[in-house]
């Protein structure tokens, strides 16, 4: 894949950042609110317009994930196994359900009105929002690492390498479920905003392109590398964090451990360009919904061992006209 060169500066950071290593970003669908969760147990909501900070839960262990319901609510899980709903407007907090591991991984469903979340049991579990009860629960081959809903598409990324994608209108009935030709861990997964595939990103710094038909995935599917440390030996390849499609034009964003964001045309497996390299490593990337704004949150990651004093930083950089033009260019 080539490069069409660097893109602009970080952009303007919100205050005050988290005190602890950044785990999710999440914007709201409808207004430009922000949810943060940290391994400092706490859930943060940030007003980005304004660069205000409008409130903080606190938790009993690391926040490992979360997603808005509304503009007034929102959902967090981690290591306290516990997952809980928060009225943003009152501050009230109630506890939806429990898992037997960490939770790791949560998705809300407008369709079903339903909180999924994953966990290290080896379960998703489906809680109806309304009665704030357990629907149902599906095993997993192994521990679940992350998810990513889109619609009524659910990808599931397991340990072990597994991919399972179901259809959460009918998830008694099945799966797809596939092992990934990586040789290593998956890290994140996302869905395309076109409804036709997700991408998979992995912990040796390799992206898969695939598609939820089977048959277009035949045809299609593709492995490219990314995020490249330069070096004297051999090239070092450094996990991939955080994916995020543009919501309007499909480019996809990938944030790794080599402290750079880089936006990839995927239908011609071409680099579009990069941005200016952050102080830490990229954990957590999020479009608004109208792709205008990305949210980088930059963080430790453990990965080298001595990132434990690295500096946290969430930057929301403006998507300028050039940029989408740039990206417009090669939509398909």
């Amino acid at each position: 894949m080539g490069s069409r060169g660097n893109g602009c500066l970080l952009g303007r950071e919100l205050w005050p950042p988290p005190s602890d290593a950044i785990t999710n970003l999440r914007f709201s669908n409808q207004i430009d609110h922000l949810l943060v969760s940290s391994w400092d147990a706490k859930l943060r909501l940030y007003d980005v317009a304004a660069n205000v900070l409008k409130a903080e839960f606190g938790s009993q262990g690391p926040v490992l994930d979360c997603c808005f319901c509304d503009d007034s609510s929102g959902y967090s899980a981690g290591a306290d196994q516990t997952l809980y709903r928060y009225d943003f407007n009152t501050g009230a907090e109630t506890t939806l359900g429990l898992h037997d591991g960490a939770i790791t991984s949560l998705e809300y469903s407008h369709a079903t009105g339903q909180v999924i979340s994953g966990s290290w049991d080896k379960t998703l579990r489906c809680w109806d929002a309304r009665s704030c009860s357990l629907a149902a629960r599906y095993a997993q081959p192994a521990r679940v690492t992350s998810m990513s809903l889109l619609g009524h598409n659910l990808v599931v990324s397991t340990i072990g390498r597994h991919i399972l994608v179901y259809d959460i209108r009918k998830m008694s009935e099945g799966q797809q479920s596939s092992e990934t030709p990586l040789r290593f861990q998956t890290r994140s997964v996302c869905c395309n905003p076109d409804g036709r595939g997700f991408a998979i990103g992995s912990i040796d710094g390799r992206v898969i392109i695939d598609w939820f038909d089977p048959s277009e995935a035949r045809v299609k599917k593709y492995v490219f590398k990314c995020h490249p440390k330069p070096a004297a030996g051999p090239k070092i390849f450094h996990p991939v964090n955080a994916l995020a499609f543009h919501p309007q034009y499909g480019s996809l964003a990938t944030g790794s451990g080599d402290r750079h964001v880089n936006f990839w045309d995927v239908h011609i497996r071409k680099r579009l360009f990069q941005y200016s390299k952050c102080p830490s490593p990229i954990a957590s990337l999020a479009f608004n919904r109208d792709g205008r704004l990305l949210a980088v949150g930059s963080s430790c990651s453990f990965e080298e061992g001595e990132e434990s004093n690295s500096p946290v930083k969430i930057y929301v950089k403006n998507i300028n006209e050039e940029e989408l033009k740039l990206v417009g260019r090669t939509v398909q």
